[in-house]
């Protein structure tokens, strides 16, 4: 089995009523992450991605480039620990 990494990442920009965590989603879905997106009062954006370190890198290359409506002015993100048996990555609200 591969090696899974997982992060906690923050995004600050224009990343609110723009479709910005469906759009997450959709790509951490098409490259197997798991985790969870959601929007914080202040106006970013947290998440926890967990996948192989490939994946994840790729995933955050996506985030940072956003698209017409997404613009992501800075993202961080922070090693933590793996949660077994993950299956999904969801929007929380």
């Amino acid at each position: 089995m591969a090696e899974l990494i997982r992060y906690a990442g923050k995004a600050e920009g224009h990343v609110q009523g723009v479709g910005f965590r469906m759009y997450v989603q959709q790509h951490a879905k098409d490259l197997g992450i798991t985790g969870w997106i959601r929007n914080m009062e202040d106006g970013t954006v947290d998440m926890e991605l967990q996948g192989t370190p490939e994946k994840v890198e790729e995933l955050e290359k996506i985030i940072r480039k956003g698209n017409y409506f997404i613009r992501v002015d800075a993202f961080s993100l922070e090693s933590m620990p793996v949660v077994a048996d993950e299956t999904t990555f969801k929007i929380r609200y």
